[in-house]
């Protein structure tokens, strides 16, 4: 499907982990920048991490050092690792290329982190 399906998410206490999976498309995966996007209700899609076709990372300040992205093109995924968790970590988290086109939004998948 053209879709990314997203999974992994979940429950986690502050400090732990979790590590998100994304099936993406095979089309042109292994030449796509791809990128891990985050969603709290009542705010904007915001961008995460970064990964290209040739493993070079980007990360936003807020995650950096915490979070990894990682990709197997041979197997179409993209992986997210989130270690030392905070509060402020919980939202939606969505895969898609980057930059980002409007109609290869997965499902997401919910990460909640409490206290």
């Amino acid at each position: 499907q053209v879709q990314p399906v997203e999974s992994g998410g979940g429950l986690v206490q502050a400090g732990g982990s979790l590590k998100l999976s994304c099936a993406a498309s095979g089309r042109i995966f292994s030449i796509t920048r791809m990128a891990w996007f985050r969603q709290t209700s009542g705010k904007q899609r915001e961008l995460v991490a970064t990964i290209t076709s040739g493993g070079s990372t980007y990360y936003a300040d807020s995650v950096k050092g915490r979070f990894t992205i990682s990709r197997d093109n041979a197997k179409n995924t993209v992986n997210l690792q989130m270690n030392s968790l905070k509060l402020e970590d919980t939202a939606v988290y969505y895969c898609n290329q980057y930059p980002s086109i409007d109609n290869s939004w997965g499902q997401g998948t919910q990460v909640t982190v409490s206290s």
